[in-house]
């Protein structure tokens, strides 16, 4: 069957160069944009799109009929910085969204569904580094509990019902295309925009705080290939561990003096730094690698190559 698919969210972080992405695979016809408000709309003119409420089930379930949808990318969250200062409203859209969509799915209405987790599943008690894909998880972020939760919802309607749910665990991710969304890895993306307009940067994490990250287009492959992967091969249904780099902001700084050589950089932590040291340092993904053959391709000097470059010449054309 022809894919017909809803992108909820679409116009957050990594949900806005889904959409673009599904459209180059699909058409344009065949992907369906959502959000609860015109947010991007660049991405609003650029195909079918539709203003929707993923916590209103009647509203879900009729634009689903409406395109005969087949496939949702449930991207809609409240991220871990933005969910401390709204721990009630960061649990009811995180959840909420995910029984609207996983419900629909069990009901038939769905044939398949992707849905994101994170490395805010892991919390103090977590191995560090090179964390394994089955390990403790005691989280300490709203965000983190929502995705932990989620994940066992996933593999909970897998098992129970059938329904065909798949996950990745994303570590930060860094893109030019979109600001920062409220996470606490957005300084890996902040430090780039301030390098080019003040040649200058005030961090919110301590030099030495190593968080795994990965690439949009790293992001973007790895969600497109879990999905088109035959559904024997997807052997774990909660969510997989997924990497691709580690590095710290002094790391970072290094990376971004090779280009900017006189870029200079301040440290002043903040409470997102709690959250930081709560996280992994990095990641053992190999059952992604094994079960679906994920390769990253993007390393730190090619990641700041690719943003100074692109965030320049987005300048010049505004």
């Amino acid at each position: 069957m022809k894919p017909k698919i809803l992108i909820i969210g679409a116009c957050g972080q990594i949900g806005s160069e889904l959409t673009y992405k599904l459209r180059d695979i699909h058409g344009k016809d065949a992907v369906i944009a959502s959000d609860i408000n015109y947010g991007n709309l660049e991405l609003v003119n650029s195909g079918l799109f539709e203003i929707l409420d993923a916590q209103d089930t009647t509203s879900l379930k009729v634009c689903i009929e409406k395109y005969s949808i087949n496939t949702v990318y449930l991207m809609a969250a409240m991220l871990s910085a933005t969910g401390e200062k709204f721990p009630m409203k960061a649990w009811d859209l995180n959840m909420s969204t995910l029984f609207n969509v996983l419900d629909l799915a069990k009901n038939g209405q769905i044939k398949k569904v992707f849905w994101p987790s994170s490395i805010a599943v892991f919390g103090p008690t977590t191995p560090k580094t090179n964390t394994p894909q089955y390990t403790i998880m005691e989280p300490t972020t709203v965000y983190g509990i929502t995705k932990q939760v989620g994940e066992r919802w996933c593999e909970y309607y897998h098992n129970k019902y059938g329904v065909d749910v798949r996950s990745i665990r994303y570590p930060g991710i860094i893109s030019w295309k979109t600001p920062p969304g409220g996470g606490t890895t957005d300084y890996a993306v902040d430090i780039y925009h301030q390098a080019l307009a003040q040649n200058a940067y005030e961090c919110f994490l301590s030099e030495n705080t190593a968080l795994p990250m990965m690439y949009m287009d790293d992001a973007i492959n790895a969600t497109v290939q879990i999905m088109e992967a035959p559904a024997e091969a997807i052997k774990i249904r909660s969510s997989y561990n997924l990497a691709a780099i580690s590095f710290t902001p002094k790391d970072m700084v290094a990376s971004i003096k090779k280009e900017l050589p006189d870029f200079s950089i301040s440290y002043k932590p903040d409470f997102r730094q709690a959250i930081a040291d709560s996280w992994p340092s990095s990641i053992n993904d190999s059952e992604a690698r094994k079960d679906w053959n994920w390769e990253h391709r993007f390393s730190l000097d090619a990641i700041t190559q690719s943003m100074l470059t692109n965030l320049a010449e987005k300048a010049n054309q505004e």
